[in-house]
């Protein structure tokens, strides 16, 4: 049932951008200066989830805490469409193109943080194929988060999230580290597949919720009901994302230090922040030196100290080879 809603500017622009119009052809209330407009009970969903999402933006500028703001996405995209003449090891033009692809949703949440975040096309952008409302709310995200965590990320997700950024009009978020679980896996492990999935279900996590080409098929002919699927499928793929991250976090070499972000006087777990610290008896050494190791007894990460172990007395003595 379609109720009437007093809107800012702000939220009047969403509105009108969720609906394909310009908010040029509303106008204002002359007595408050605000829009007053008609909408329906999906669309005030949609923004009663817009206002959550700049809210938690605004908590977020005027969080004082140092503990670096973590953000683990997924994105989903559609397919391109071409024309082809075959269906095996084709070369695809531009003239052969129909249409690029872009993106359908996304989903979100910060680390040690339970809210998901998310946001999908409606129907109406899906027809149009165009994504900058939902590029705009991720694009909000990046530029909070100081270290980002996606499958297989640095050769899909973040090219693919920066080429929306760009053709809508958008800034290069701030500087952020970027933890690809992919990546991870590929370089520490030896399992027989390296999907998400796969990891998840070597890991003993909850397995992805099941899609075929079809449900992508009905997205971009703005089916409602597979368009809410592919965000639940989005939703439910960052939920393993995480889980599958923390699994894997000791074991990452070069992790982003969260001590510096902390700057905490004791010392304190470079994977997790932790201070629950224990010496192992052991030491890392180089050419030249040696320096001892700790264990994190919260995530199980090793580390070693920055102070060196080598007896002073003995250095003058130490020859390397060439």
């Amino acid at each position: 049932m379609n109720k009437k809603e007093t809107l800012n500017d702000e939220e009047m622009i969403f509105i009108a951008s969720i609906r394909g119009h310009k908010v040029e052809s509303y106008n204002k209330r002359k007595d408050s200066y605000k829009y007053r407009v008609r909408i329906s009970d999906k669309e005030r969903e949609m923004l009663n989830n817009h206002r959550s999402m700049q809210d938690h933006i605004t908590e977020l500028k005027i969080d004082k805490s140092k503990f670096p703001k973590i953000l683990i996405f997924d994105i989903e995209t559609s397919p391109l469409s071409a024309y082809v003449w075959g269906r095996f090891k084709q070369f695809v033009s531009l003239d052969q193109t129909i249409s690029e692809w872009f993106m359908l949703s996304w989903s979100a949440k910060w680390l040690n943080n339970p809210n998901m975040m998310s946001d999908v096309l409606t129907p109406e952008e899906a027809l149009r194929e165009d994504d900058s409302r939902i590029t705009k709310s991720m694009w909000h995200l990046f530029n909070e988060a100081d270290i980002i965590i996606a499958h297989n990320g640095q050769r899909f997700d973040t090219p693919r999230l920066n080429s929306r950024f760009l053709i809508n009009g958008l800034m290069p978020p701030t500087p952020y580290r970027q933890i690809d679980t992919l990546k991870v896996a590929k370089e520490n492990f030896g399992f027989s597949s390296n999907k998400l999935d796969a990891l998840a279900g070597y890991l003993g996590i909850e397995h992805k919720s099941d899609t075929n080409f079809l449900l992508w098929k009905r997205c971009l002919a703005g089916e409602q009901e597979a368009l809410d699927y592919m965000l639940a499928y989005n939703i439910k793929d960052v939920e393993i994302l995480e889980q599958v991250y923390l699994k894997l976090r000791p074991w990452i070499k070069n992790h982003p230090n969260i001590s510096m972000y902390l700057e905490n006087e004791d010392e304190t777990c470079p994977h997790c922040g932790s201070s629950n610290l224990a010496d192992t008896g052991t030491f890392s050494y180089t050419n030249v030196s040696k320096f001892s190791n700790v264990r994190c007894m919260d995530c199980g990460g090793l580390a070693r100290r920055r102070t060196s172990d080598y007896p002073k007395e003995k250095r003058k003595a130490l020859v390397m080879s060439v």
